[in-house]
């Protein structure tokens, strides 16, 4: 039997519609950035937006999201076009779920954001300690959603949102839902015991650690540094797995570690399954906040990453910010010069502790200079480390 994550990347992808809605806390700005990040996502899970549907509400309908002629109008758009997905911007609760799925048929599948990112991190899932992480976020997600929601399910034939737990029948009941939840509790305990071994094992070195928005471009930067062949590509969460790679500046030997992405609205499920793999975070010495400054929501970007660090516990550690991604500022006749962007930039984050680096990764731009300013941070924490080794630098 074919792997079903390779039968839909062969085949043509699905076919959906988006879903948002423009409240006083999300204004109408606001959503359609929020939106284009869920095409995005759409796409790296590999289905077609074909239309997007927006709604002003005070807040979401408690029964089905929308109004129920907004309902009506989707439905009706869904049948005449032969819609597959319908993937909602926001985490619906399970009574949503089941009443959506009712109003607009089994046969079209019915998902929001949180169910859409669980389903790319499925796919991306490569190691055992990613594949079983991802599993306890998808079983913690679902076990709300049961009552009404494996019938459905069954009747589906694989695709987005049926990556793992939602294809397997047997496990269509709570309890054996729960006792696989705690056998996945159980073996990521023993894989975070021999993670924290290799960690411990990695001696004194100072550790270094590439953080940043999913698509920042940290991977690249972690080739360009390391002289590695990382993976990388133009897709939202192409990195799962912590890697660690030693790196030498001058004399000076480090380790650099490359993790999983952050973006908003990231399912609590995937934080708290993560947690161990983002231990690499939170025991750094050094944090490389890498931006893609080309992003016209950058700013929001670094609000972002900033909230996910504090949550996981590694707000404290020094951070460096390194603007990626210069090469794709705008630089038309009636944009203004980017220099002068960078100039701006360097004056509005002046008053940040760590220092501020502007490079283009791919284009190698600025890469020397980061070198430089990498060197004298480490070579610093390693002489607060071991001062009788001052003499080597």
């Amino acid at each position: 039997m074919l792997d079903k994550t390779k039968q839909r990347k062969d085949g043509p992808p699905e076919r959906c519609i988006l879903v948002g809605i423009v409240t006083r806390d999300q204004p109408r700005e606001l959503l359609e950035e929020y939106l284009s990040e869920l095409e995005f996502l759409a796409r790296t899970a590999h289905a077609e937006t074909v239309a997007t549907f927006t709604q002003g509400l005070p807040h979401p309908d408690v029964r089905t999201f929308v109004g129920s002629g907004k309902l009506q109008e989707i439905k009706a758009y869904v049948e005449e076009h032969c819609i597959d997905l319908i993937i909602f911007d926001d985490e619906l609760s399970p009574s949503q779920l089941r009443n959506l799925s009712e109003e607009i048929g089994e046969e079209v599948k019915v998902l929001d954001r949180s169910n859409l990112i669980l389903d790319i991190f499925a796919q991306r899932a490569r190691t055992a300690h990613a594949k079983a992480q991802v599993e306890l976020a998808q079983y913690n997600y679902l076990l709300p959603r049961l009552t009404g929601m494996w019938t459905h399910l069954q009747k589906q034939k694989g695709g987005i949102g049926m990556k793992g737990p939602g294809e397997k029948e047997i496990e269509t009941d709570r309890r054996i839902i729960r006792d696989r939840i705690a056998a996945l509790k159980k073996d990521m305990l023993a894989i975070d015991k021999q993670m924290q071994t290799q960690r411990g094992n990695r001696g004194a070195l100072v550790r270094v650690a590439l953080v940043g928005y999913t698509n920042a471009g940290k991977s690249t930067l972690m080739n360009r540094l390391s002289k590695s062949d990382v993976f990388a590509e133009n897709k939202l969460f192409a990195t799962l797995d912590t890697t660690v790679r030693k790196v030498v500046l001058g004399n000076l030997p480090f380790l650099l570690s490359d993790t999983v992405g952050f973006i908003r609205k990231l399912p609590h499920q995937l934080i708290e399954s993560f947690k161990s793999t983002l231990d690499e975070t939170r025991e750094s010495d050094l944090l490389i906040h890498v931006i893609d400054v080309s992003h016209p929501q950058f700013e929001d970007h670094l609000r972002v990453v900033g909230s996910t660090l504090t949550e996981i516990g590694a707000a404290d550690r020094p951070t460096m910010l390194v603007f990626n991604k210069v090469d794709l500022l705008p630089s038309g006749p009636e944009d203004p010069p980017v220099d002068a962007v960078l100039d701006g930039l360097r004056a509005r984050f002046s008053d940040h502790e760590g220092c501020v680096v502007f490079v283009s990764a791919i284009q190698k731009d600025g890469l020397d200079s980061l070198r430089e300013v990498l060197y004298a941070e480490v070579r610093e924490i390693h002489a607060q480390r071991f001062p009788y080794n001052s003499y080597l630098y």
